[in-house]
């Protein structure tokens, strides 16, 4: 015990100094937000990682699908690493960075409104990530509920209590450039955490081949009659696998937390790095994750492992059950530090982005005719309070409900925002001939069609949508719906204004000198 409370004296007083530290870079707006947009790849490359992965994942999923698809739920984490960050980096990064930088903005909100001359658009959209962000954030508190309950036996209120604390602390003193500091650090430890809990679960089963050979053994009549699926190369539900793959791993291509990131990248020499940091992250952080949750049957006879009222497993107690098992004081220890670093990471870049959105795209120049610079600055950090301490109120409330796994609120959350965004968003730094009705179309459908899942499930209204009915599979089928749609109702619909795109595009056209390592250039 007096490990793991050094181990976490010693993390906190790390996190709230390098808040303290990043203070003067949160002196003004651009640099509280977007830290100065002079981020260098390591720190956006892991910013980026650990915002995408946290404790929703390590508990959450990788529990719940490792479960459902044995070994190969390692998909997904390739699908995170290959998708999520290499494509993503490479297909987005430089135009989001450019165009952004050229139009001034400096939330997604702010983007459309700029980029479709639309401040019905920027509002509508900034309510849509202030709403949605809320289930996503709330379900991070969940994670770590159970392994603070495990190691120290202490009640989950004061779990909850003591992250936000910590965590609007750094944000509100340090802005951007601490939260990004903080994920660098954070996210060294989440990699050394990962690989030491992997070597110590294959340990307890013989290594990686006793372990495959074991789970070759395990099977569930209630998912598939084939002995040996789980140890197969695509699992008992490989369509299943797939919604999962396509949820994670494009879903970040238009959550505004994710795409910010690029916002505040500092050079192109940077975009390159990063994306080699951020996907070597993704493949050992994701791909491990999953890798780890799919052995969690070896451990299907651990006193740890919870039942609900129906005699179905609790998804998110198998990742705690197998820790309990084969975890030394030592290895606890640096899980906790390990769930408590992705969550934070994740917490805190969703509490900025949740705070800058309201505040720039829905009070500024609304509510608020003339906000300065310094009173941008306090609204955003009060919001950040607010936005932790509801988040809070409802994890509290949810983990005493048996309504929703941590998976099923974050599918909620990603499928809304992602499915509303992705498409307006890429299509808007590519395809001139984007139109602000298709924008429209796209949130809207997005939106409505999650909430009605969403409603569905907690039997709100008695809608049954099939194979649509899972949040996860309702919302990897908003984002491919969005991609379709935009391109088709902007084809059929009006052109956006020529000067207007003519100017936003204008930026890609700027000459600008390389060395000839990176371009061979003109001459014979």
């Amino acid at each position: 015990m007096f490990l793991k409370v050094l181990l976490l004296v010693v993390f906190f007083s790390v996190m709230i100094g390098i808040g303290v530290y990043c203070r003067r870079t949160a002196t003004d707006v651009n640099g509280f937000v977007l830290g100065g947009r002079s981020v260098g790849p390591w720190l956006t490359a892991f910013a980026y990682g650990t915002s995408y992965f946290s404790a929703v994942i390590f508990v959450g999923y990788a529990g719940q699908f490792g479960w459902k698809f044995g070994i190969a739920s390692t998909w997904i984490g390739l699908g995170n690493a290959f998708i999520g960050s290499l494509l993503a980096w490479s297909v987005l990064g430089r135009r989001t960075r450019i165009m952004t930088q050229h139009l001034s903005s400096a939330t997604m909100p702010e983007f459309f409104a700029k980029r479709f001359d639309s401040q019905a658009l920027k509002i509508v959209s900034s309510i849509v990530i202030f709403v949605f962000l809320i289930p996503y954030t709330a379900s991070l508190y969940n994670g770590l509920s159970r392994l603070f309950e495990m190691a120290f036996g202490i009640d989950y209120l004061w779990c909850v209590i003591g992250m936000s604390v910590l965590t609007a602390v750094y944000v509100i003193v340090g802005g951007y450039m601490a939260t990004a500091v903080n994920d660098f650090v954070q996210g060294l430890i989440m990699i050394v955490g990962i690989i030491a809990v992997i070597a110590a679960v294959l340990g307890k089963n013989g290594g990686l081949l006793g372990s495959l050979t074991e789970l070759a053994e395990r099977s569930d009549e209630s998912v598939s009659s084939v002995k040996g699926v789980f140890n197969s190369f695509f699992g008992p539900d490989p369509l299943g696998l797939l919604g999962v793959v396509i949820l994670t791993s494009l879903g970040t291509w238009g959550l505004p937390q994710m795409v910010g990131k690029f916002y505040a990248i500092k050079s192109e020499g940077d975009i390159h790095k990063g994306t080699v940091i951020s996907t070597v992250f993704a493949l050992i952080v994701a791909g491990g994750c999953y890798f780890l949750g799919g052995f969690g049957r070896l451990f299907s006879a651990s006193e740890a492992i919870q039942f609900n009222a129906a005699g179905g497993i609790v998804y998110d107690s198998i990742i705690p059950a197998m820790l309990s098992d084969v975890g030394s004081d030592l290895l606890i220890a640096v899980v906790i530090i390990l769930v408590l670093s992705a969550s934070m990471s994740t917490l805190s870049s969703l509490v900025l982005t949740s705070s800058s959105t309201v505040t720039l795209d829905l009070l500024k120049g609304h509510v608020v005719k003339k906000m300065s610079d310094k009173k941008q600055l306090l609204i955003m950090r009060a919001l950040i309070v607010v936005f932790i301490a509801v988040s809070a109120i409802i994890a509290i409330v949810q983990v005493k409900s048996p309504v929703a796994f941590i998976a099923q609120a974050m599918g909620v959350s990603w499928g809304a925002m992602a499915g509303a965004f992705l498409a307006p968003f890429m299509y808007g730094i590519y395809w001139k001939r984007t139109s602000k009705f298709a924008c429209w179309v796209s949130i809207l459908f997005s939106t409505v069609f999650m909430t009605l899942d969403m409603l569905g499930n907690l039997g709100v209204i008695g809608l049954d949508l099939g194979i649509l009915q899972s949040p996860i599979n309702a919302g990897a089928f908003c984002m491919l719906a969005g991609l379709v749609i935009v391109p088709v109702i902007s084809l059929f619909t009006k052109a956006p204004d020529k000067a207007l795109v003519d100017d936003a595009f204008s930026c890609y056209e700027t000459r600008v000198t390389v060395r000839q390592s990176e371009a061979l250039g003109d001459r014979d």
